[in-house]
């Protein structure tokens, strides 16, 4: 049974404001509030309070869907038998599960340190185990969700007036960091077309949401992903982001409305618009502001302690975020 009364931090934060909406949109869009974790669990301890932290999410009344960003061990744990202790514990979530893969779970497993194997088979396994009935979440109540053709984690789907689009994109340079574990000092021919088929795909994605977004008139697009795209430097990093940020910022231009990219990776919490910062803009060669694209980087790894609510609202704002501290 679902118990409201959990404790929030003082933040809240109205985000991102919107153009007037034709009474249709405003009427689509009825209370709904999403839930957001990632990094977690990292290692024996988190993973025995992981049950309780998910019945205290559940025992909020006002959340309906979950979104789990990727990295669900460190130290990396590679095996099969982790990767489905992991997803029985996704399916204790009462509410649909979205489950994005990050880095720990497939492309750092050439690390001596955690037995050298192939992150090609461990993707594949992740596959397998995580995403066993393509077009449904985890979760003990499934829902329906768009996927991609080959990459089942892809997967669109509307609530509230809002599109949700995850991508796979992963820390470690989008898996273009080299497999030293594995003896190599660059990426070898197998791991670029891996990475290049990936992010193709992921663009894709980011078209198909953003085109859903505006055949429906949606009051806004949410993305997930696990990687930080907005954190690091030098040409590998570059390379490996810089196809998914373009797209993202093509479409959210010609969008026009509010746009949320929701990130883990770097496990501190983050609200910002990048693709106003010089910085960024010069990094990546885009050539004009993004101003409605407001990133939000998650809290996670050691210091997990709290989750976001996030709430769509019926307001010129769109979404308020709330960051939830665990009992």
């Amino acid at each position: 049974m679902r118990r409201p009364g959990l404790s929030t931090l003082a933040v809240c934060l109205a985000l991102a404001a919107a153009p007037a909406l034709p009474a249709a949109d405003a009427a689509a869009a009825k209370p709904f509030s999403f839930a957001v974790i990632g990094d977690v669990p990292y290692g024996s301890t988190q993973l025995a309070k992981f049950p309780g932290r998910i019945a205290q999410i559940n025992a909020d009344p006002r959340v309906k869907l979950v979104a789990h960003l990727g990295d669900i061990s460190s130290p990396i744990n590679c095996s099969n038998s982790y990767y489905a202790k992991v997803k029985s514990a996704f399916n204790r979530f009462a509410d649909p599960l979205i489950y994005t893969p990050g880095d720990n779970e497939w492309a750092d497993c050439h690390r001596a340190d955690v037995g050298a194997g192939s992150p090609l088979k461990r993707l594949a396994a992740v596959r397998r185990v995580f995403f066993p009935k393509p077009g449904r979440t985890l979760g003990k109540t499934t829902a329906a969700v768009t996927p991609q053709s080959k990459y089942p984690e892809n997967v669109r789907l509307k609530r509230a007036g809002i599109i949700f689009g995850a991508l796979h994109a992963v820390g470690s340079k989008n898996d273009l960091s080299a497999w030293t574990g594995l003896g190599y000092s660059s990426p070898t021919a197998a791991q670029r077309s891996e990475v290049t088929a990936r992010t193709k795909a992921g663009i894709s994605l980011i078209r198909s949401t953003f085109a859903q977004a505006k055949a429906s008139k949606a009051r806004a697009v949410v993305l997930l992903t696990q990687a930080d795209m907005f954190v690091g430097s030098g040409s590998t990093y570059k390379a490996a982001y810089r196809p998914l940020v373009r797209a993202i910022a093509a479409e959210s231009t010609r969008f026009g409305r509010p746009v949320f990219l929701f990130n883990g990776d770097t496990h501190a919490y983050r609200s910002d618009r990048p693709l106003t910062s010089s910085k960024w803009l010069s990094f990546y060669g885009i050539a004009k502001k993004v101003p409605n694209l407001r990133r939000v980087s998650i809290q996670g790894g050691t210091s997990f302690k709290e989750w976001l609510r996030v709430t769509v609202v019926n307001k010129a704002s769109v979404l308020k975020i709330e960051r939830v501290r665990f009992r």
